[in-house]
């Protein structure tokens, strides 16, 4: 065996591991890592401006393929502390990724030295795994088990807190004799998947729900196959929107609160069975418990066992990985069609279709300032189907989820469950990362945007490309149109006259400067006209400069965007679509 310090050895397990796209700031505490990376010379590193901003470049990296995992790194203190919103957003979404901090000396940790916090016990609720590495000899077996847990189950973050003197200390360790652990997932047996399929076939009017666990496991192909098998239409969840095209017959709408469609929603009202895949009933996705379940059986089936029964106990639930399940009940269908014994469901499918097909919103609004639903309608128009979309949270989010089309899976990319304001920008740097040659657009409000705007330097220096769509209201529009039910508009404006900027007619804000003192390119459109003429014109600047291109649209600064209390009242705020003209992207088109 070969004698070598142990961030030698950890560098070399990345490589093994697969790991080889990092994200972070160099600092005294974790430099011995980073002289690893540069003799090692196999791990691309990409400077972020802030730790946080690098936490959710590694989650968009690890978000953006199959198999990713992304790597952040930063030194000791509050370089730690600054990654627990990524950690908690890579937790909450069930996503791979692998925080390295550097650390005090050993024999420092109980002495308040510089920078020496506990990390690995602030990290812990956040992460499957939290370890300072107090034994240099614990080292390749800590990275090991590090990868099998992000890997096994339900997927998510680990962080690694690495000592300097840890770091520095040699070991004996043989990279070629070094074997990744086995991975480890619930597998769903034949006697469960059989009452399943049984109980759905029971049904009249039955339907998929297909959670992010579907994208996680790689198992959209066997999604769409099992629908078309059973011909049973799917219901995506924000986090398995794109797992079903949008454009796919038995593709049936979202259902929520916020960000659904209208057809979801009535879509859902009238089943009578629902299989969950890979879902976890979030909130704003069921709304009432009492509504969501009134009339209908369910089976749930989910990677982790405790997820089950945690929102409501399901009439039947399956600890099993989605891919395994999916491929096991294609297994069966198959059997079961051959055999003649399959109900025939295309006359709740075609109804499904139906109102697909007509209850839509409009989005066709020639008012200046721009209504946002226009931005989502050209953005439709000028975005192709291999486009993948970044988001985070807020009224952009919300009303780009039921407006915009997505077409497969990885291609909805969304910090679902955490909304961390600030990490569309970050992550969708990640996403060019793992997606360098496919068009890739975040979409954000103004406060989003700002929150981690310094990042849009490290796009320009690294010749990262992409589209930033910055829908401007200056507001903090969701918490304003929340801020309703308590008769208030309290500290939620952005508005002020700037100064420097006068042509920004009181939204505050100069995003076009900024975004340029940054090196990037940008863009301010003020009549939806000009929309289509922008965007193109931001694709030809991100392919001619390989930089960011913001696309700033200034709004009108009130808008309330549908959204209720429960899927059966969701509140429509602006009138409906009655005609094509009215909707003249939506998928199935209205009839004049």
């Amino acid at each position: 065996m070969s004698k070598m310090r142990t961030v030698d050895a950890a560098v070399a397990i990345l490589e093994k591991e697969g790991a080889i796209e990092a994200f972070g700031l160099p600092g005294a505490a974790i430099n011995p890592f980073y002289s690893a990376m540069r003799a090692h010379g196999g791990i691309r590193h990409t400077l972020a401006r802030h730790v946080e901003g690098a936490s959710h470049m590694a989650d968009g990296y690890s978000r953006a393929k199959d198999g990713n995992i992304g790597i952040c790194i930063g030194t000791s203190g509050p370089a730690g502390t600054d990654m627990i919103t990524g950690l908690y957003a890579a937790w909450a979404d069930s996503i791979p990724m692998l925080c390295i901090t550097g650390q005090a000396p050993v024999a420092k940790l109980h002495k308040e030295d510089f920078q020496a916090v506990d990390i690995e016990s602030i990290a812990k609720p956040v992460t499957k795994m939290a370890m300072t590495i107090l034994e240099p000899g614990q080292v390749p077996g800590a990275f090991q088990k590090a990868f099998q847990l992000m890997r096994s189950g339900r997927p998510g973050p680990v962080l690694l807190d690495l000592p300097i003197d840890v770091q520095m200390a040699e070991i004996e360790f043989d990279i070629d004799t070094y074997e990744p652990l086995p991975v480890e997932k619930p597998k769903a047996s034949r006697k469960q998947l059989e009452k399943a399929l049984d109980m759905l076939t029971a049904g009249e009017r039955p339907l998929i729900v297909a959670g992010g666990g579907i994208i996680n496991a790689g198992a959209s192909g066997q999604l769409v196959e099992l629908a078309e098998l059973l011909g049973v239409p799917v219901i995506p969840t924000l986090m398995g929107w794109g797992s079903i095209a949008d454009d796919h017959p038995l593709m049936a709408g979202m259902v929520g609160l916020q960000t659904s469609h209208r057809y979801g929603n009535e879509n859902y009202l009238r089943s009578d069975f629902v299989i969950g895949i890979g879902n976890r009933w979030a909130n704003r996705h069921t709304g009432g418990l009492d509504t969501y379940t009134a009339g209908r059986k369910f089976v749930h089936i989910d990677i982790e066992p405790t997820q089950i029964g945690r929102v409501f106990s399901p009439d039947f639930g399956i600890a099993s990985d989605a891919g395994a399940a999916l491929e096991g009940l294609i297994e069966l269908a198959r059997e079961r069609r051959a055999a003649g014994s399959l109900p025939d469901y295309s006359g709740w499918a075609a109804e499904c279709a139906e109102r697909k097909a007509s209850l839509h919103r409009k989005t066709h609004f020639e008012n200046i300032p721009i209504k946002p639903q226009r931005v989502y309608e050209e953005m439709n128009k000028s975005f192709g189907k291999d486009t993948t979309y970044v988001s985070t949270i807020g009224l952009s989010q919300i009303a780009g989820a039921q407006m915009l089309h997505v077409f497969g899976p990885r291609k909805w990319i969304n910090a679902g469950q955490a909304g961390p304001l600030g990490w569309t920008a970050p992550a969708a740097l990640g996403v060019v990362r793992g997606k360098p040659e496919e068009t890739v657009v975040a979409l954000s409000g103004d406060y989003d945007f700002q929150f981690m705007i310094e990042e849009l330097a490290v796009g320009a220096q690294f010749n990262l490309p992409y589209i930033h769509v910055v829908v401007n209201n200056s507001y903090l529009g969701l918490i304003r149109q929340s801020q309703r039910g308590f008769n208030m508009e309290q500290n939620v404006s952005l508005a002020f006259e700037n100064i420097n900027s006068p042509e920004t007619n009181g939204y505050g804000v100069d995003h076009v400067k900024v975004a340029e003192g940054l090196g990037c390119k940008a863009i301010r459109v003020e009549d939806p006209n000009d929309l289509g003429s922008a965007f193109d014109k931001a694709k030809a600047l991100a392919g001619e400069f390989k930089v960011p291109v913001v696309v700033e649209v200034i709004l009108e600064k009130i808008t309330n965007i549908s959204m209720g209390v429960e899927i059966n009242a969701v509140n429509e705020f602006e009138e409906l679509a009655e005609t094509s003209a009215d909707a003249p992207t939506a998928i199935l088109a209205m009839q004049a």
